[in-house]
């Protein structure tokens, strides 16, 4: 690989911040500088980012195709036209003896727009399939479903990370940026300085949690009581704002009914939060004249993942603190893409522009880009869980592009059966990943650093990562990939393999959606550091989001009648405890990339049991000694780390790595109604040392 000029400015290839970068030619490829003109990072780098080059080295990463040259035989070197024909050929044969929908697409959030989009147009056009998801579905489609219930439409933060610093309040509601986004820290230590208040909820004493002037610690599974909770104190103590709600909402009522039955005394018995401190956190929230609640994968990923966003949105709505200048609420997207991909067609329910599939004015405009007839779209398929939970039965091969199921789903070894059991399976990926490995074809693809394309933040703010480098020879794109599968499958026009070519098709499919991006372009980007969506033609771009109207029909925000209810699995005698899962700040995601980085590995060098001291004296424990944790789907085994910073009732693991430390052996696939997002948040565990 060789640097195609002299400094390149793009973005990082992990988390949603999308931290600015400049690549400059090293001897081994290219190294990271900071890039200080970039608002969002300023510069700030995490280790991810900077040790990110690693994996484009060819010792890492997959440098030419590979195919299984008989059942249960070894992957083995094979040329482009080979490996391509034979994923091809397995995709027709399934189709052909069981229909289209016997063969499955599996996207990811690290995809950029153009991937995201033409892999939802190569399902449904090329393959007539409509079995395609990704694993965005795992990240924030509660907090989506939620959005849209409320709000009308969705963007992880419908103002830019700017305002954090200069709001009131923030409550920040199951996350840890000091681990999943540290350069993102600053805006909390900056709001802190400018004498606003931080309050952190998590059921572990983080590194964010140390920085807040109030730490809630709810069991795991209650965040909705603990919302609700809140709410009652606000509605008791006359700190509703009666205008905003007459004005600019609907369904209060309902949702004030629903919070006078979680009293404060109620809400401490089911969350274990102090009624003191549910007290001081309404004061505290209310006081300043604008405030904002954010959340994560805490409060998301859970069976009532759609109704806990909703709790902590009515919150906001009663309080006046949503569609007004430094206020709102907000859900900070973790993966890199996670945003963009569900934008633009990777969802199951979903066409290009945030359009719904079951929308006839929607299939007929995305039809007409595509030069197909809306009657030959699909429908809607499975939500991602349900998809590889139907791998070997009625989804009989499958293509998968840049995700690692085998360590990031949940009820993992499961899943690693359905997967096993599959007739074909296809991967493209730049690594080996444990899922990739189990492939009949992998597929060798480019980079962040080989290839232009556009990403959309967790603001909502379009950019362009550039290529800086000539991938190796044996490695194309994710879209000449599909550009050459979708010849081989008789269409020969339709599936470019220009990005800007791509993107600027789907300017045109998502032009007069609720996601309009046919306002954008590659310079304008450039020129202005990135471009907030929607931006119909003609627009600046919308930074911020619902200040006149919201984007229903009425233009007033939804109220959500939400009541608690538990988890879907609670302790019991035979599995006592609550095991949290969650990321470390030296890995990322299912580890795919960032177990291969010497570095990172050397501060994260495997998976652990996270529990508190009282729980380790009874169960005789010392500090690194080997526990089994044990849930009703498997066992995963990880050293003892002994801390006060958990409660004594809920032991967590972090989700980076595969074998027999598997966090996701153990999570619960229990699906939210509205989102399909799975309980990964919460399940029963026994602890047993060995």
């Amino acid at each position: 690989m060789h640097s195609t000029q002299a400094v390149t400015a793009t973005h990082c290839p992990y988390c949603a911040l999308q931290c600015g970068m400049n690549l400059r030619p090293h001897t081994d490829g290219v190294a990271v500088e900071e890039r200080a003109d970039f608002p969002v990072n300023r510069g700030a780098l995490c280790g991810k980012g900077r040790t990110a080059p690693a994996v484009l080295s060819s010792r890492v990463r997959l440098t030419e195709p590979l195919v299984r040259s008989r059942p249960g035989g070894p992957l083995v070197p094979a040329g482009w036209d080979e490996a391509l024909d034979a994923v091809a050929a397995g995709l027709t044969a399934t189709r052909r003896t069981h229909g289209p929908d016997a063969v499955g697409v599996f996207g990811g959030g690290g995809l950029t727009n153009e991937k995201a989009y033409a892999l939802g147009k190569f399902a449904r056009v090329a393959l007539g399939t409509s079995q395609i998801d990704y694993n965005g579905r795992f990240c924030m489609s509660s907090a989506a479903a939620a959005h849209q219930r409320a709000f009308g439409l969705d963007r992880g933060l419908p103002f830019p990370l700017e305002d954090v610093p200069r709001t009131g309040c923030v409550i920040l509601v199951g996350s840890n940026p000091a681990e999943t986004m540290p350069p993102a820290l600053r805006y909390l230590t900056e709001l802190k300085a400018n004498g606003g208040t931080l309050i952190v909820v998590d059921p572990r004493r983080t590194r964010t949690a140390e920085l807040a002037d109030l730490h809630l610690a709810p069991r795991p599974g209650t965040d909705l009581a603990l919302a609700l909770g809140l709410l009652h104190l606000v509605v008791a103590e006359g700190r509703t704002d009666p205008e905003f709600i007459a004005a600019r909402t609907t369904g209060w009522e309902g949702a004030r009914a629903a919070a006078m039955a979680h009293w404060p005394e109620h809400v401490e018995r089911i969350t274990g939060v102090p009624v003191p401190r549910l007290r001081r956190a309404a004061e505290l929230f209310c006081a300043p004249e604008s405030a904002m609640v954010l959340t994560a994968r805490g409060p998301e990923q859970q069976a009532k993942g759609t109704d806990t966003v909703g709790a902590w949105i009515n919150l906001c709505l009663a309080t006046g603190r949503a569609g007004r200048p430094l206020s709102g609420y907000g859900c900070l997207t973790g993966q890199g893409n996670g945003q963009g991909g569900r934008e633009h067609g990777q969802k199951a329910d979903q066409l290009p522009g945030y359009r719904k599939l079951t929308d006839p004015a929607a299939r007929e405009h995305v039809a007409r880009v595509w030069g197909v007839g809306p009657e030959t779209l699909p429908g809607p398929g499975r939500s991602a869980y349900e998809l590889l939970d139907a791998l070997g039965g009625e989804v009989k091969a499958l293509l998968l592009m840049g995700s690692n199921p085998l360590v990031s789903a949940p009820r993992a070894a499961h899943v690693e059966e359905r997967i096993r059991s599959l007739d074909f399976l296809a991967v493209a990926d730049v690594v080996l990943s444990e899922t990739a490995a189990l492939a009949d074809v992998v597929l060798p693809v480019t980079q962040w650093a080989e290839e232009t394309g556009t990403t959309t933040s967790l603001e909502g703010r379009v950019l362009l990562r550039r290529r800086a480098l000539t991938p190796p020879p044996g490695v194309r794109s994710d879209l000449e990939v599909l550009h050459g599968l979708a010849g081989r499958l008789g269409l020969e026009k339709g599936f470019p393999t220009d990005p800007e070519e791509v993107f600027a098709e789907l300017r045109r499919a998502s032009a007069g959606g609720p996601a309009d991006y046919s306002g954008i372009s590659y310079e304008r980007i450039a020129a202005e550091q990135g471009v907030f969506w929607p931006c119909p033609e003609g627009s600046p771009g919308t930074p911020r989001l619902f200040l006149d109207r919201f984007a229903t029909e009425d233009g007033r925000a939804r109220f959500a009648p939400v009541a608690h209810r538990e988890a879907a699995e609670t302790p019991d005698a035979d599995y006592p405890l609550l095991l949290t899962t969650g990321r470390v700040v030296a890995q990322y995601q299912s580890g795919a990339q960032t177990r291969r980085v010497p570095e990172l590995n050397e501060a994260a060098p495997g998976p652990f049991v996270e529990l508190h001291p009282r729980l380790a004296a009874r169960l005789g424990v010392a500090d690194g000694a080997p526990l089994a944790v044990t849930s009703r789907r498997g066992r995963a085994v990880a050293p003892a780390r002994i801390t006060d910073a958990i409660r004594a009732d809920t032991v967590f693991m972090p989700f980076h790595w595969y074998g027999e430390g598997r966090a996701n052996t153990l999570t619960n696939p229990a699906l939210d109604p509205v989102s399909r997002m799975p309980e990964f948040k919460v399940c029963a565990v026994r602890v047993e040392p060995l």
